[in-house]
């Protein structure tokens, strides 16, 4: 992790615009195309849920917006940031559940199966205190959902992105998937949400290369 100089950032006047609004949050909800995907992981049997979480931070970290963070009005950037998401656990309840990122899929997806486990066993509902290296993340799997809005906190400023995504659906002959992204438009604009989109679907229509080692 290191500390942003905003004194030569190229972005220091959109940070300080927006990072003074009353709300300063941007959330955009599209459809992602999940064809090639879908069946992968079924033919392996492996978890649609986690590899799903497994993609979307691996893109979070191939850019750099995703993984700054401010800090007592100073931005810093993470050298890697990692998915904090929920888990269904008794009575309809859920649990955060943090998972180390690793950029090898069976590494990640082997050390996840530990944690799940044992969250279900032992839920809960705060992450370090301070921690900002996160990406929250949660599914709504019963809802293809075209609007979507976080509860944050505004003070001290959050600023810590959430991603979401809810039920498949047909469409011709594609699969599709509504998936949501919120961040803190002082940090990044919707170039670079764009992006993000745009690397989460190659990393969906590629999965026999991204998860070759899995």
């Amino acid at each position: 992790m290191h500390t942003i100089d905003l004194s030569t950032w190229p972005r220091r006047k959109h940070f300080e615009i927006y990072n003074a609004f009353d709300y300063p949050h941007i959330n955009l909800c599209a459809n992602v195309e999940i064809t090639a995907l879908q069946p992968f992981v079924k033919q392996r049997a492996l978890s649609f849920n986690l590899t799903l979480v497994y993609l979307l931070t691996r893109a979070a970290n191939a850019i750099s917006e995703f993984r700054y963070r401010i800090r007592d009005q100073q931005v810093v950037e993470h050298d890697v940031v990692h998915p904090s998401t929920t888990i269904l656990t008794e009575g309809d309840l859920f649990s955060f559940c943090t998972i180390p990122y690793v950029e090898d899929y069976g590494t990640f997806a082997e050390q996840a199966g530990t944690i799940i486990a044992h969250t279900k066993e032992h839920p809960r509902l705060e992450d370090e205190p301070g921690q900002d290296d996160l990406l929250f993340m949660t599914s709504l799997p019963w809802v293809s959902f075209t609007s979507l809005q976080h509860p944050i906190h505004m003070h001290p400023v959050d600023s810590v992105p959430r991603i979401s995504w809810g039920k498949f659906f047909s469409e011709g002959d594609a699969l599709k998937m509504p998936l949501s992204v919120q961040v803190h438009h002082a940090l990044m604009d919707g170039v670079h949400i764009g992006r993000y989109y745009a690397l989460v679907q190659e990393y969906l229509d590629r999965p026999e290369w991204l998860l070759r080692n899995e």
